[in-house]
């Protein structure tokens, strides 16, 4: 992942811009920028379950219930899931066949309150480590900020 990205993510969003504004151009620009993924989106919390929000790759599950699949258990959990092989997750939800590995970053607000989720799928297993993981929490936090400023 480029060391660069955070910056230009950060340059690229405007806080006073709508949220899913922000998350729209946020997740073509991070799809465009992070090579070998194969799905980048957002799933967003409305109080009860995660609804599909923006993304880029194929289309996707539109729901997901709190505590189910990877994307679920991280909301519940407000923790960050990293599935090296998502077919021994347990529960886990198969939107895109060709998905083999995926990473979830709850996005917490200023506030506390849970926003959603920032799912990154791709098609190698065991894609995204340490240092993956570092930078996406970087960008998380980008995206935390620029949605709530």
């Amino acid at each position: 992942m480029q060391e660069k990205i955070a910056t230009e993510l950060d340059a690229l969003l405007d806080s006073s811009d709508h949220p899913i504004t922000t998350l729209a151009n946020a997740a073509a620009f991070l799809f465009q920028n992070i090579e070998r993924i194969n799905w980048l989106g957002f799933y967003l919390y409305d109080g009860n379950k995660l609804y599909l929000g923006p993304f880029a790759g194929k289309p996707a599950c539109t729901n997901i219930e709190m505590g189910k699949g990877v994307c679920g258990t991280a909301a519940l959990k407000r923790e960050i899931i990293v599935a090296r092989d998502v077919d021994k997750f347990p529960g886990h939800i198969a939107c895109d066949p060709d998905s083999r590995s995926e990473i979830v970053l709850p996005i917490i607000l200023s506030d506390g309150k849970l926003f959603g989720v920032l799912d990154v799928d791709s098609a190698e297993l065991a894609r995204f480590g340490d240092k993956e993981k570092a930078k996406l929490i970087e960008i998380r936090d980008i995206l935390a900020r620029k949605i709530n400023p």
